[in-house]
């Protein structure tokens, strides 16, 4: 199966933050159009992903079991794609070469910058919850911590696809649907995507509303500019992985330091 490039969009229709890349797949009927039906059987793919990884099932013990919801989480919405666009899920996924993963180290250090930089001014006037994993991993042995990164990895780009998913579904319904214009429907689906993104995490941050607007749904809006840049899945999720991995990194780190001192 070959992988579709991006279709070319003359400057007038793009933001300027866009640069010279391509469109978006789908939400327009390139490389394939969807019904709202497909769109529908898409987004239920998302939501059935979402609940089988945070729903408390009976997986084994070991590391099959605590990576399996992480890979359902990736494979039931790629699936779904697959099933209503079956040549042409991949272009959801570009080449990785020396430029996306500046892209992704540039965008990882951003976010990480902005998030500790709203998170201060946040609990300048609110209470803020601690993210339980950060805990949980102070507590973990070597092997313990090692799965706990690797299940990080599908499920960080699950997480995108939670996300990028319903960004292409709103583009589809806001420019065929109501008429807008692609710039307009860009920024009303980075923005609700977005908001999407900091409201499910609400039970993560103890159902916390304003940590999980103001800041996951800002540190979302910084971790989708890489796919406004590219348009391709790989280099939000690599941006994602490493700020992620930064933020319990530093965690660890400072947890060890503050014993030792």
């Amino acid at each position: 199966m070959t992988q579709d490039a991006p279709h070319p969009l003359p400057p007038s229709q793009r933001l300027r933050l866009e640069g010279r890349s391509g469109n978006f797949p789908f939400y327009d009927g390139r490389p394939a159009a969807l019904s709202a039906a497909q769109w529908l059987l898409v987004m239920a793919g998302v939501v059935v992903g979402f609940v089988a990884l945070i729903a408390p099932l009976p997986w084994p013990a070991g590391v099959v079991g605590t990576l399996a919801p992480a890979v359902l989480f990736v494979s039931l919405p790629l699936a779904a794609l697959a099933r209503v666009a079956p040549h042409h899920w991949r272009t959801l996924f570009g080449r990785v070469g020396t430029r996306e993963l500046r892209l992704m180290v540039g965008f990882a250090l951003l976010n990480v910058v902005i998030s500790m930089s709203i998170g201060s001014l946040v609990r300048s006037f609110s209470d803020v919850t601690n993210n339980a994993a950060a805990g949980q991993l102070l507590t973990m042995d070597t092997t313990e911590r090692l799965t706990f990164f690797a299940k990080t990895l599908p499920q960080l780009l699950g997480e995108e696809l939670m996300t990028l998913l319903p960004f292409l579904a709103l583009m589809a319904l806001l420019t065929q649907r109501f008429g807008l214009e692609r710039r307009q429907a860009v920024l009303l689906a980075w923005g609700a995507s977005s908001l999407l993104f900091g409201l499910i995490h609400l039970p993560t941050y103890g159902w916390n509303l304003v940590q999980c607007i103001v800041i996951i749904g800002s540190a979302r809006l910084v971790l989708t500019l890489p796919w406004l840049l590219t348009k391709n899945v790989w280099v939000s999720t690599g941006a994602h992985i490493i700020n992620d991995w930064l933020l319990f990194g530093l965690g660890l780190l400072g947890a060890r330091l503050a014993a030792s001192a």
